[in-house]
């Protein structure tokens, strides 16, 4: 399917879908509820909270950036989250291919108002903290980035490679 059309079907999906709400101080499920989801991508899956291996804590602050900015985890390890928004604005963490991130940061820009409820997605309020569990079941080069509109852009993305150490 050519990119045009994957597009113009994203955006009619949209507009038919349930209404959406704002990022702002919505609420989402938590992302323990959100790990008995059946979602699998190419970077992973939900991973089960007791099976964690590892707990990564992440922090997101308004000079667009994440502390750390590079991570490296080995295939099929199970890693604990802790995003930390330590700034005065809205921020999010959400995992992924770099290409899927860049054309989500675009969508943003003309649909701001998008829900989102992914296991691999955090939307952390000023000075709140949110965990995801992921299960990374393959190597390879994978992102997370804040898709606020602008904050990607401004360089607020981060590299996980999966990678046996």
């Amino acid at each position: 399917m050519d990119r045009p059309l994957l597009t113009a079907l994203c955006v009619a999906a949209l507009y038919t879908a349930a209404p959406a709400s704002a990022h702002g101080d919505a609420k989402h499920a938590p992302a323990t509820t959100r790990a008995s989801s059946t979602v699998e991508k190419i970077f992973g899956r939900p991973g089960d909270p007791g099976k964690s291996t590892r707990t990564i804590n992440v922090d997101m602050s308004d000079k667009m950036r994440f502390t750390p900015a590079a991570l490296t985890v080995k295939p099929g390890e199970t890693v604990k989250f802790v995003v930390k928004n330590s700034g005065k604005t809205m921020h999010e963490f959400v995992l992924g291919t770099l290409p899927e991130l860049k054309d989500h940061a675009e969508l943003m820009k003309k649909f701001p108002e998008m829900e989102h409820d992914e296991p691999y997605m955090a939307h952390v309020a000023p000075g709140k903290t949110e965990t995801i569990v992921w299960q990374f079941t393959s190597g390879g080069e994978f992102h997370f980035g804040c898709l606020l509109p602008g904050h990607f852009e401004a360089g607020m993305v981060g590299k996980i490679n999966v990678t046996a150490r």
